[in-house]
């Protein structure tokens, strides 16, 4: 089956919330040696970007938003160690690098596949979650000496956060020690222009990309 076949079929299973549906497709990615991140992006991101939309449109309720994370996440367990046996032992030198789902937002598909990928290419990452309140992220850079922090946002309503974030940095004194990164279905390079972020990433090969080139 083509890639694109697999993608919308994922995109399809996690918008049902079928969790039997999407590991049934995670494990025929890995038997037929697909594209795993093009699947997660194309298809189970779509998916959940499309459950977020319904969400802020309120035609669909925080227990969605769940049963959608839920049936994604089931995929993603059987993914990600596939993901990262394909992408081999990396040594970890570029630097620690704080990721997180932004205060107030409870997704975490995008984030927690950036920072696979991160970590395969060679970044020592610190994933602390989702629904992370916004002195906790600065806590964690400053415990983790990070060079780099990274902050997802699914919906409008939370990307606000990721501005709030900036200032934050700057008043706690160790925003010119960072390079912040930032991304989610919402966010696009003008906005993080506009807050000042120093990397917009619309995915997470885009992340990788803009993060190693910084690194290198």
């Amino acid at each position: 089956m083509s890639t694109e076949s697999l993608a919308e079929e994922a995109k399809q299973a996690v918008m049902a919330y079928d969790s039997k549906k999407t590991v049934d497709v995670a494990n025929r990615v890995i038997a037929e040696g697909a594209d795993i991140v093009a699947i997660i992006q194309d298809g189970f991101t779509k998916g959940m970007t499309e459950i977020g939309s319904l969400f802020e449109a309120k035609k669909l309720f925080l227990p969605h938003i769940m049963a959608a994370a839920g049936a994604m996440n089931a995929a993603l367990n059987i993914l990600t160690p596939e993901l990262e046996k394909r992408g081999g032992k990396m040594d970890e030198g570029l630097g620690k690098f704080v990721i997180c789902s932004i205060e107030g937002d409870i997704h975490s598909i995008g984030k927690d596949i950036v920072a696979i990928m991160l970590k395969v290419a060679g970044f020592s990452v610190v994933n602390i979650g989702r629904d992370v309140p916004l002195k906790d992220i600065v806590q964690a850079c400053k415990d983790n000496n990070a060079k780099y922090v990274g902050t997802s946002a699914l919906m409008t309503s939370t990307m606000v956060n990721q501005k709030t974030f900036e200032g934050l940095l700057k008043k706690e004194g160790i925003r010119d020690k960072l390079v912040t990164n930032v991304g989610g279905a919402p966010v696009t390079q003008q906005w993080a222009e506009e807050i000042g972020a120093d990397v917009y990433s619309e995915n997470a090969s885009d992340a990788v990309a803009k993060m190693t080139k910084i690194a290198g």
